[in-house]
């Protein structure tokens, strides 16, 4: 299947170099410039805080607290609704039972539901979650994608075409078509999976269809392995996972994203498919990636696993730039809004181990606690950057789904698959609440001149660039 597309010609190619340094030279803006007209980079204040642009009663994510206009660092609160995600991850585990259902529920609907409530909404998911006639052959098994976010997307966005009524925004409707996209996530993702393994790995194909009375952990489990076979401990290790990466607030990059589509009054399709662009991203949902591919690096070039001062060494070297992929990054470590402490990555850090154990891979958690206690005095030498800095979610998500024999190209989409939840539940607020569409400014910094005929341009190759710098 891979090896139909299309190759560039020699003459492209060359077009290609050529206009890359063009559109580098022509869209390199004065870094001063921001400073000077008071730009919010990345919608973020001088100080690190988030610039204010909404209001949500859905997710909390709380790390810091504002004393005399100082941002003071705090443990990290994370909580769906007003109840904090510990909370609700310890009442699981008392009543030894799957949560991700309820937490869904509880996003959506505002209140946790009683027995009743819950029995109807796990029967509601389960009669959403096979795909519609036609859908796995035509959309999936047609046209794979070595990338299982890329095929999702597509999914999400061919979704529309299989609705009698894609562009009705009535509540309602909105609430009949999330409902069906989180019941049915985990199944495009299994045979996007299945589909990737089959036309790009050369093994054998196979659909498993979504099974009645098993959760959406136990589910996903079923549908991506070839034999269907799981653990009460992988499924009840995921379904955490699920629980920890439902929602986090209105300002993280996807749920954003996901807000400002849905401002416009598209189709729910349309937004929840940018939601999941928005994700793919390395500095988003697809750091627990880079953080088992920086580990990988780590674990061959650190000859001595329990040496913190060679481990910080080769920290260094990824933050000068000198090791893995040179974007001087330590993933996984810091986050835009937590301090202190990450409450997920706590709470995996504690799954980690008692799996560690299970696993005989404590050598390796070992280590991963070396990194999280050496790196923020790393980067305070090397970056001086005198803030708290503590290990996010992605530092030991990974790592968990590794334990578990879950695939890496599986580690962000099974973020979509518990994300959803509060894409859905952002979505439906903003189309209640938000009535605007949302239209930041952007200062124009280019400089005013005057067209250019074309037998006047000169040859040097740069279109209508003329030799005057873009100035203020």
């Amino acid at each position: 299947m891979h090896e139909n597309k299309r190759k560039l010609s020699e003459f492209e190619v060359q077009f290609l170099d050529q206009a890359a340094q063009i559109a580098l030279e022509s869209n390199t803006l004065d870094p001063s410039l921001y400073s000077k007209y008071n730009v919010k980079r990345g919608l973020r204040n001088a100080d690190g805080t988030g610039v204010l642009v909404g209001l949500t009663s859905i997710g909390d994510v709380h790390g810091y607290i504002v004393d005399e206009n100082e941002k003071v660092p705090v443990e990290g609160r994370l909580r769906y609704r007003g109840i904090d995600v510990e909370e609700i991850v310890h009442g699981c585990r008392r009543e030894k039972r799957i949560g991700f259902n309820e937490v869904i529920y509880l996003l959506l609907f505002g209140n946790l539901p009683d027995k009743e409530q819950l029995d109807l909404f796990k029967g509601m998911l389960e009669s959403c979650r096979d795909l519609p006639d036609g859908f796995t052959e035509n959309m999936i098994l047609k046209a794979p994608s070595p990338d299982i976010m890329n095929k999702l997307a597509r999914a999400v966005l061919a979704s529309y075409s299989y609705d009698e009524n894609p562009e009705d925004l009535s509540i309602k409707n909105v609430l009949r078509q999330c409902i069906e996209l989180i019941a049915r996530f985990p199944t495009m993702v299994a045979y996007a999976y299945q589909a990737k393994r089959h036309y790009y790995d050369n093994q054998s194909l196979f659909i498993h269809n979504p099974q009645p009375g098993l959760s959406t952990a136990e589910n996903f489990l079923y549908m991506v392995r070839p034999d269907s076979s799981f653990t009460a401990l992988e499924a009840e290790t995921l379904d955490l996972s699920l629980i920890l990466h439902a929602e986090h607030g209105g300002g993280n990059n996807s749920a954003f994203a996901l807000h400002v589509v849905s401002s416009s009054d598209t189709d729910t399709y349309s937004a929840i498919a940018a939601a999941v662009g928005s994700l793919k991203g390395p500095k988003h949902g697809g750091a627990n990636i880079k953080v088992a591919q920086m580990m990988d690096d780590l674990k061959t070039s650190v000859k001595d696993w329990n040496d913190e001062q060679e481990v910080a060494a080769y920290l260094t070297r990824l933050l000068r730039k000198d090791a893995f992929d040179r974007k001087g990054l330590i993933y996984g470590i810091g986050h835009a809004v937590y301090t202190l402490s990450d409450p997920r990555a706590v709470v995996l850090r504690e799954k980690a181990a008692e799996l560690a154990k299970e696993k005989s891979r404590v050598d390796e958690y070992n280590l991963f606690k070396i990194i999280e206690k050496v790196s923020p005095n790393v980067i305070r030498e090397e970056k001086g950057i005198n803030k708290p800095i503590s290990a996010n979610v992605d530092f030991y998500s990974g790592f968990v789904y590794d334990m578990l024999n879950i695939p890496r190209e599986l580690f962000t989409p099974i973020f979509a698959i518990s994300r959803i939840a509060g894409w859905c539940s952002h979505r439906i607020e903003e189309l209640i609440s938000g009535g605007r569409i949302m239209r930041p400014a952007y200062k124009s910094v280019s400089v005013r001149r005057s067209y250019i005929p074309l037998d006047k341009r000169g040859t040097c190759g740069k279109c209508c660039v003329d030799s005057e710098k873009t100035a203020v």
